[in-house]
C-alpha cells in the first residue's frame, strides 16, 4: 500500500527511510528505502538481500518478514523469532513515523486510545459445597495432543441463552485430583438473585461461512507465522515467563506462582486422567545463561487473567506454547480473530500438538494504570470444524474466560471465594 508523501507537520521532507536490522546474535545491517516503498515491498528486499554470512539465520518467506514488522508495533522491540529484533532507526529528516502510520497501523490505532466502556457485568460469587469422595482413578487414557471437533449452528450459538441458577450445578462443579489417585467433586452454587448468559455481552450473530472446504485438518495457514522466542531478556520476561510445559506433552500458563491453566484434554479424556497425570510435571525453558543465584522464575510478573465482553472479530489475539514440531522452543504467534461464539475464539493462529493450554493473550484496557495490558482471555484448545448451513470452514480455536469461567478460576487459586470479590 502506497504511503502519502506528505510529511507530519513541523518536519522537513525526507527522500529516505532507513531500517536497521538487528540480530540477537548482535550483527547489525542497514537498508535505505523511499517513503512509498510499501511493507510488502520493504520485506521483499530485505529477504532477497539478506547479509552474506547470515544464511544460517535466514527466514523462509518475505511473508514472515512482513508479520515481524507488524508485530515490532504491537509489542514494541520484542524477539519474534529465532534470529533477530527488528527495529527502525529514523533520521532527524526521517518520515519514519508518518510512513508507519500509513504503512502498518491503519486497522490498529483504535488501539492507541482508551476504549469506550459498556456497563460493568456483576462478576458471580461461587459458594462451594462440602467436597464428595469419588472412585480412585485409574489413570488409564492416553494423552491426545491433536485434539479436533466439529460443530454446528446450535453448538455455535449453545451457551447465549440465559441459565438459572440450578442448571450450573453440574456446569461450575470440578474435581480434585491427589497424587494417590483419590479424588473429590466439588459442586457450587452462585450467590445471588441474578440469571448468567453463558457470556455477557457475547454478540448473537450468525457466523461468516465462506466457500466449502476440503475437510482436510490443518493447523498451519498459508505461511508459518510462529517465531521461536530466544534471549535471556525475552525468555525471563512477561508473558513468555509465565509459559510452562506440561510433562503430559502440553502447553499451560501461570495464573499464580502456584497454579496453572490448561486445556481439560491434555489431563483428562472425558471419562479417565491420562497415564501421565498421576506424576503430573510443569516446567520452564531456561535460557542457558540463567542463574539461580541472582534471579528467581516464581517472582516472574504473574499474567492477569480476565473475561473480555467487548467483541472480538479482527482484534489480535497472541499466545505461545511448546509446539511439538519445534522440541526444546517456546512458540509464539499473533492472528486477528475470525469468528467467536459464547464460549470459543475462533482464529486461524498458526498451532501444532503440544500447543494445546497456551494461554490466549488479548489487550484490555486498565482503568486504574490507564493503558492497555495483555491480560489472558482464553486458553487455546485445539482444531474445530465449524458446520453452518451445510458449509464446513476449519479454524483452531480457544475457550474463553467468561465471567463465570474467571469467578471458578478465581476460587481455585485463593480458595477462599471472599478473596475473589475484587480480583
Amino acid at each position: 500500500m502506497p504511503v502519502s508523501s506528505q510529511p507530519p507537520e513541523g518536519r522537513p521532507m525526507s527522500e529516505e527511510v532507513h531500517l536497521r536490522l538487528i540480530l540477537v546474535s548482535g550483527k547489525t545491517q542497514d537498508f535505505t528505502f523511499s517513503p512509498n516503498d510499501s511493507a510488502t515491498d520493504i520485506a521483499k528486499h530485505v529477504f532477497e538481500n539478506w547479509p552474506a554470512g547470515w544464511e544460517e539465520e535466514r527466514v523462509s518467506s518475505p511473508s514472515i518478514l512482513r508479520l515481524i514488522f507488524q508485530g515490532r508495533f504491537l509489542h514494541g522491540n520484542v524477539t519474534l523469532g529465532v534470529f533477530f529484533l527488528t527495529t527502525m532507526m529514523p533520521r532527524e529528516s526521517s518520515v519514519l513515523t508518518h510512513l508507519l502510520l500509513h504503512l502498518l497501523l491503519p486497522h490498529t490505532l483504535s488501539f492507541l486510545q482508551p476504549p469506550h466502556h459498556p456497563p460493568p457485568v456483576h462478576i458471580p460469587t461461587l459458594v462451594p459445597h462440602v467436597p464428595t469422595p469419588l472412585i480412585r482413578s485409574r489413570f488409564s487414557a492416553h494423552t491426545q495432543l491433536d485434539l479436533t471437533t466439529h460443530c454446528n449452528s446450535s453448538c455455535f450459538h449453545r451457551g447465549e441463552q440465559e441459565v438459572q441458577k440450578e442448571e450450573l450445578t453440574e456446569k461450575l462443579a470440578f474435581e480434585t485430583l491427589y497424587s494417590d489417585g483419590s479424588r473429590t467433586l466439588t459442586t457450587v452454587d452462585v450467590e445471588g438473585d441474578e440469571e448468567f448468559e453463558g457470556d455477557a455481552g457475547a454478540p448473537r450473530r450468525k457466523p461468516r461461512v465462506k466457500s466449502r472446504h476440503k475437510r482436510v485438518r490443518r493447523q498451519i495457514y498459508g505461511a508459518d507465522g510462529r517465531f521461536n522466542i530466544q534471549g535471556d531478556n525475552f525468555l525471563l520476561d512477561y508473558p513468555f515467563s509465565t509459559a510452562v510445559r506440561i510433562s503430559t506433552g502440553c502447553t499451560g500458563v501461570l495464573v499464580s506462582q502456584q497454579h496453572v491453566l490448561t486445556a481439560a484434554h491434555c489431563v483428562h479424556d472425558g471419562k479417565d486422567y491420562v497415564k501421565g497425570a498421576r506424576r503430573l510435571r510443569v516446567g520452564f525453558l531456561i535460557p542457558p545463561s540463567f542463574n539461580s543465584t541472582n534471579a528467581d522464575l516464581t517472582s516472574a510478573k504473574k499474567p492477569l487473567v480476565r473475561w473480555m465482553r467487548m467483541t472480538l472479530p479482527g482484534k489480535r489475539i497472541h499466545f505461545s506454547g511448546f509446539d511439538s514440531d519445534r522440541s526444546g522452543e517456546l512458540v509464539y504467534r499473533f492472528c486477528p480473530v475470525e469468528e467467536e461464539s459464547s464460549d470459543l475464539i475462533y482464529q486461524h493462529c498458526d498451532a501444532r500438538p503440544g500447543a494445546s493450554g497456551s494461554g490466549v493473550y488479548g489487550r484490555v484496557w486498565d482503568n486504574s494504570l490507564e493503558r492497555w495490558e495483555r491480560k489472558v482471555i482464553g486458553i487455546f484448545s485445539g482444531h474445530q470444524w465449524l458446520e453452518i448451513d451445510g458449509e464446513n470452514r476449519d479454524y483452531n480455536v480457544a475457550v474463553r474466560i467468561t465471567p463465570l469461567k474467571f469467578a471458578q478460576i478465581c476460587y481455585w487459586v485463593h480458595g477462599n471465594r471472599l478473596d475473589c470479590v475484587q480480583d
